[in-house]
């Protein structure tokens, strides 16, 4: 059996050392066939989309001598495109690892990067630089240069290219969104924007030494933020049919994969485990998941974690509205939600809009779906992915009660829902108010976006003992939560919140929440299954502040 490439992103590498590969060569065919002067293809992390751009490097660069690496492969059976192997000087950025905390550490990384690629080329460049182009160069590899002589160094660095060879230039830019990630968690977002902006427009627009440029990233940002400047850009996003097959693997791909190594009986388990991935009319698996799903001989995990990424997604889904968490809710409970998504992002703000969360969601690998074009907008019902990604949604919401209460506190919160103790109760959610409001920075008059968190982390955390339910119709109307035991001889609990102003009264609050448990009649669900002991808490809320009422009914 061949060795797996775990963790192996260089295509000279894998196929020197006789790795395992599944054959994406077809993506350059597609890609000249395209005939796109910028063409930009976000997929979700851990696609293959640095693989493949290391493919279209070792392809087209005239560095050096890589036509064995193609021999055998698909691309191989086509001569037309085969003429073009090892023609190009070719420029590859990657920007994965720009993830830092500041601006002055983002562009210090990049400033590096920038200096790796200059001397990279030096040896055939310094022949036809300039006295000032000689100078430029020297203050890039010694750290000096700035920001603007950094912002157009690929755009000089492919024309002095162009000059040397008398060959036009492909630029490659791997994952150019990951700076902007890290920049709008740590609050440098405008600075990184107007230089990725800057960098781009210089290198890729009305260049007169391009061929092509490919990008890939995670996410396509809106057209007037990063590509304003580009008006010869062509984005393929995952609701695109083009490149469809190209990232990510496919059934066939997979039974190949699985027989290759022996693991074929596990087919229908891989399915519910990893598949379920829909771009465009294609459905695909994680290539990460399935190669470690291999490498732990059939062990079935949660492979797809990743700290810095997954921080985000739980940033925007504390700050989101409360509809986002109900419908959230909704799809840890298995159901789908119809939403609308769009294929442009900008960042700041993205909480406060329902359609830009639920795009991350989906073109970052958390949520799939068939989406379908309607009336000009992308519409569709959006479902987890597969049985990973929902145990990394658990796994995400759990860590997040679990970071804003102790784990003590939490046990006695379990306990205080078993034994009906309103104060311990009180408490805890005081507690976990003051914390998670902190650690999501949200703003201390919007109390409520912990409110529905918390149900969250009552969701995954309780599920085992309890089914929890918000927002759903019992009596006479709809309760906030209710938590109802699997063991019909255990305790039912029903809680109303009851957001109070200034101008309002915590006490008068709380008890109106519990006259609306029992005037609606929340418990008749309950009794209606046999449960006979059920505790109702009504909470009023102002800001920080907690009180709570509490009856049995």
């Amino acid at each position: 059996m061949k060795r797996l490439p775990i963790g192996i992103s260089d295509f000279k590498k894998l196929r020197d050392s006789d790795f395992y590969y599944i054959d994406k060569t077809l993506l350059i065919k597609e890609i000249l066939d395209k005939k796109s002067e910028v063409l930009l293809l976000p997929r979700p992390r851990r696609f293959g989309k640095t693989l493949n751009l290391s493919m279209l490097y070792y392809f087209f660069s005239n560095a050096g001598e890589y036509n064995n690496l193609f021999a055998n492969t698909a691309i191989a059976q086509y001569p037309s495109i085969m003429a073009h192997q090892c023609q190009y000087p070719v420029i590859f950025l990657t920007f994965k690892d720009v993830k830092v905390s500041t601006w002055q550490q983002a562009f210090n990384d990049i400033s590096m990067l920038i200096k790796q690629t200059f001397e990279r080329y030096y040896p055939v460049l310094v022949e036809t630089m300039s006295e000032s182009e000689h100078e430029d160069y020297k203050s890039i590899m010694h750290r000096t240069a700035d920001l603007s002589l950094i912002a157009h160094s690929l755009k000089t660095l492919g024309q002095l290219l162009y000059r040397h060879y008398r060959k036009k230039v492909i630029i490659l830019l791997d994952e150019y969104d990951a700076p902007i990630h890290a920049a709008y968690q740590h609050g440098y977002y405008q600075e990184m924007t107007e230089f990725i902006r800057n960098f781009l427009s210089a290198a890729l627009k009305d260049n007169t030494a391009l061929e092509f440029g490919v990008l890939t990233g995670i996410l396509r940002t809106a057209k007037e933020g990063i590509f304003s400047g580009l008006n010869n850009l062509n984005v393929c996003t995952i609701l695109n049919e083009d490149f469809s097959d190209k990232f990510g693997f496919t059934q066939a791909e997979v039974d190949a994969l699985l027989e290759h190594y022996a693991l074929s009986a596990k087919r229908d388990d891989v399915k519910q485990w990893y598949n379920g991935y829909q771009f465009a009319n294609t459905t695909v698996y994680n290539p990460w998941s399935l190669i470690s799903f291999v490498d732990k001989k059939g062990a079935f995990g949660c492979y797809w974690a990743n700290t810095s990424d997954n921080a985000l997604i739980m940033k925007v889904l504390a700050r989101a509205g409360d509809m986002v968490k109900v419908n959230l809710e909704s799809l840890l409970s298995g159901k789908s939600v119809q939403r609308e998504v769009d294929e442009a992002l900008i960042f700041p703000g993205i909480e406060r809009q329902q359609i830009a969360v639920w795009s991350l969601l989906l073109f970052s690998g958390y949520l799939t779906g068939r989406i379908k074009l309607v009336e000009g907008c992308w519409i569709g019902d959006l479902v987890i992915p597969n049985k990973e990604i929902f145990l990394l949604y658990k796994m995400l919401i759990k860590n997040s009660l679990e970071q804003a209460i102790s784990s003590a506190a939490f046990e006695r919160l379990y306990q205080s829902l078993q034994e009906g103790d309103g104060a311990v109760f009180e408490k805890i959610i005081h507690e976990y108010l003051l914390n998670s409001i902190s650690m999501f920075d949200l703003p201390n008059n919007e109390p409520e976006k912990s409110y529905h968190l918390f149900v969250l982390g009552l969701l995954v955390t309780l599920s085992d003992t309890y089914e929890v339910l918000s927002n759903r119709e019992s009596g006479y109307g709809r309760y906030d939560i209710m938590l109802i035991p699997k063991n019909l001889q255990q305790r039912g609990v029903i809680i109303e919140f009851k957001k109070v102003d200034e101008r309002e009264d915590l006490e008068e609050a709380a008890q109106q929440a519990l006259q609306q448990i029992y005037a609606k009649a929340y418990a008749a669900q309950m009794r209606n299954r046999g449960i006979s002991t059920i505790t109702a808490f009504g909470i009023a809320c102002k800001g920080k502040e907690v009180l709570l009422k509490q009856e049995v009914l």
